[in-house]
């Protein structure tokens, strides 16, 4: 058995979570990735952390974050963040841009707000790595658009909140590219959810265009995030 926190009452409530909300689905919940969660959470250094009760986290329940990043999100969307950045677009539209499975997209739009979402791979319309198909469960939570469909929308149109929740990192340009075109076209609030410069996410470029034409006005203090991630929520508007 993969080793868990120690606590083996509290192992055994987050496997019920985990199966009850797993296979119920929305029919059980309106938000199940935080209802499998919450109890895990802690208060680290002033963040808030999915540790299980343990700081360094553990083998089984890293394993069961890459299951639920898999089938929801890879950043996680509490109620708190969902109001926090419902306050920071103020009902201007919600473009999102590598939305998968747009689990953050449904959350969102369920405050009232509208959301297009586009993934360069639909998951319910091709293979997607990061996002792949599970018999009893949902391949997307919200409509999602090709890239083609993105360009269309955003061509000579910005009066909406870009927002990218984990874009791919690693020297992927995806991130950057998408900031020039909407800086362009005059777009001026982005929400970006993903780790700092140097981590997982996002680009250099995309970064350095951050600091040299952007300005910081908002970031979530209750953003809730896994043990082993560096991740924040932050609202960026032009300078």
């Amino acid at each position: 058995m993969i080793p868990g926190s120690g606590d083996d009452r509290a192992d055994a409530a987050f496997d019920l979570r985990f199966v009850n909300f797993m296979t119920g689905g929305d029919t059980q919940s309106r938000n199940p990735y935080w209802d499998i969660i919450t109890p895990s959470i802690s208060e680290r250094d002033g963040r808030r952390v999915i540790d299980g009760g343990r700081p360094a986290g553990s083998a089984r329940l890293g394993f069961a974050q890459t299951i639920l990043q898999a089938v929801y999100a890879y950043a996680v969307p509490s109620p708190e963040t969902i109001g926090w950045m419902t306050d920071f677009c103020a009902d201007r539209t919600v473009v999102e841009l590598g939305a998968g499975r747009g689990y953050w997209a449904a959350q969102l739009a369920a405050t009232g707000l509208t959301v297009d979402a586009y993934d360069s791979e639909p998951p319910d319309a091709t293979d997607n790595i990061s996002f792949p198909g599970a018999s009893g469960q949902r391949d997307v939570w919200h409509r999602i658009d090709d890239r083609a469909a993105y360009s269309e929308r955003v061509r000579d149109r910005s009066n909406h909140v870009l927002f990218m929740c984990w874009p791919p990192g690693w020297g992927n340009p995806m991130a950057s590219t998408a900031l020039a075109e909407f800086s362009r076209t005059g777009g001026d609030r982005l929400v970006y959810i993903g780790e700092p410069k140097g981590g997982k996410t996002a680009d250099d470029a995309f970064f350095d265009a951050l600091a040299s034409e952007w300005k910081l006005e908002s970031e979530d203090p209750q953003y809730v995030s896994w043990w082993n991630l560096a991740d924040i929520a932050q609202g960026w508007v032009r300078r």
